[in-house]
């Protein structure tokens, strides 16, 4: 049973405080609160849909694979191995669940006032029926009302995706992932709901870590030997139609820069061939990154896939913790990126493109008004991702709204983007984009700027509409 304690999740939070505003937010948020989720980016393992297996306990579930919260908690002392974050040594972290969520639990307060809090409340009350009122004290009951919950066959894999509404979700996977994971599914009849997204990143940036074995992991897949610029990039396009056929309808690149370049083919395959011998230089390899970049918008303006940009991230910032921990722990960190000159080469080629989308994300909500919000609002392939990764909180995705809509009105984003490896969170991060845009509109009509009924059309679609259409059906083969 769930313990006996008040439920905290208001049904106006979020919404606006003025009177004459929150009553006309009301009316639109009822619009869209049922909207089935179209989550188009994301980190869910396709392999854990697959195996469809009950999950094992609140703690691994909600609690170790989650950065947000483990980065705070870090940010407080607590350590990395009493929340079971496992060590790239295979040496001794907390392995009890019990006390991993213990940990959690009586630190609960450190998330006041963060959207950690608001998607945490909302995965305990309203997708496990239990009180979200942690502490200490209440660690263990609400931890067995969890485990409850989790050995229900309605709470496998599987059956939450029509407990959370998400109609379709993509799930992001490496240029050599079999897509075998994919194949099991589609053949369970899933291929339309879940479908994968390339993410071509460990094969683009040539002085990565690992760029060789996978570019090897590549070419093994594609049934093609990488051995020059020419072979290179046949395998990328081998790939792309792989997942195409797999139902794949999006790219996704995170690059740390938004440069775009245009190398002739002698220069490109002069750099790539250095880098199979380990000998590239860094500014080769920005410069071969940019190069890509532009050579993913040529492809996706052949075969229709929408290319997604998340850059501005320095990924793993303390190389002693991402040597004993690995990536996704919290430690990557945003930095400034000038997205009007660094995405003008790739533009000028292809920004007319009728068949290319490219939606930009940052994490600098500086430049949404100064420089994305005025490309998108000229540059008919560019549309605006959401408010992503630090900027996914109320106030950022006010702000943008109000700084975008000016400049680049509601047509040109691209709905709402989850980008989350916590599966129970998605429908309260899109509930919160949800709230946030009836809020905006609900002052638009307010104001005399938009009638009632526009307001509730565009409400849906921004939950809705534009995702759907903007990642339409692209199957082949």
């Amino acid at each position: 049973m769930s313990p006996a304690l008040p439920r905290v999740l208001h049904e106006d939070r979020l919404l606006p405080s003025q009177p004459a505003e929150r009553p006309i937010a009301r009316e639109i948020y009822s619009a869209v609160r049922d909207l089935p989720i179209v989550s188009m980016h994301g980190h869910v393992d396709a392999a854990m849909l697959a195996a469809d297996k009950p999950f094992e306990d609140p703690a691994s579930l909600l609690v170790v694979p989650d950065h947000y919260l483990v980065r705070m908690l870090v940010s407080q002392g607590v350590p990395h191995d009493s929340l079971g974050v496992p060590r790239r040594d295979g040496g001794p972290v907390e392995t009890d669940p019990r006390e991993i969520w213990r940990a959690f639990a009586s630190h609960w307060k450190l998330f006041r006032g963060t959207p950690t809090r608001m998607w945490m409340e909302h995965v305990l009350e309203a997708v496990l029926g239990v009180s979200s009122a942690l502490s200490a004290d209440t660690a263990d009951e609400i931890y067995d009302a969890i485990a409850g919950r989790l050995a229900e066959p309605a709470f496998r894999p599987l059956a939450l995706l029509d407990r959370l509404k998400i109609e379709i979700l993509a799930t992001t996977d490496g240029a050599d992932d079999p897509l075998a994971s994919h194949a099991d599914l589609a053949g369970r009849g899933y291929g339309e709901r879940v479908v994968p997204t390339l993410r071509p990143d460990a094969v683009t940036n040539v002085d990565a870590p690992g760029w060789r074995e996978s570019v090897a992991g590549m070419g093994a897949r594609a049934g093609i030997d990488v051995v020059d610029y020419r072979s290179y990039i046949a395998a990328i396009e081998s790939r792309r139609a792989a997942f195409l056929a797999a139902g794949a309808r999006a790219t996704d690149h995170g690059q740390l820069y938004a440069d775009t370049e245009v190398l002739d083919e002698a220069d490109a395959d002069r750099i790539f061939r250095a880098a199979l011998r380990g000998e590239v230089d860094a500014v080769s390899a920005r410069a071969f990154a940019g190069h890509m970049l532009t050579e993913m918008a040529r492809m996706a303006s052949e075969d229709g896939m929408v290319m997604q940009l998340h850059p501005g991230v320095l990924r793993n910032y303390d190389p002693a913790v991402a040597t004993h921990r690995g990536n996704d722990v919290g430690y990557d960190i945003p930095v400034r990126i000038d997205y009007v000159r660094a995405l003008r080469p790739l533009l000028s080629r292809y920004g007319h493109h009728p068949n290319l989308k490219l939606v930009l994300f940052t994490v600098d909500e500086d430049v949404f008004g100064r420089e994305l919000a005025p490309l998108a609002g000229v540059f008919p392939a560019v549309r605006l991702g959401a408010p992503w990764w630090f900027l996914d909180t109320p106030d950022a995705m006010r702000r943008f709204r109000e700084t975008v809509t000016d400049t680049a009105g509601f047509y040109n984003t691209a709905g709402f983007v989850d980008d989350t490896r916590a599966y129970l969170s998605i429908p309260a991060r899109h509930d919160v984009s949800r709230r946030i845009d009836a809020g905006h509109l609900a002052r638009l009509v307010a104001e005399h700027r938009l009638p009632l009924d526009e307001a509730v059309e565009t409400a849906v679609d921004l939950a809705y509409t534009i995702p759907r259409e903007l990642y339409r059906p692209l199957r082949r083969g």
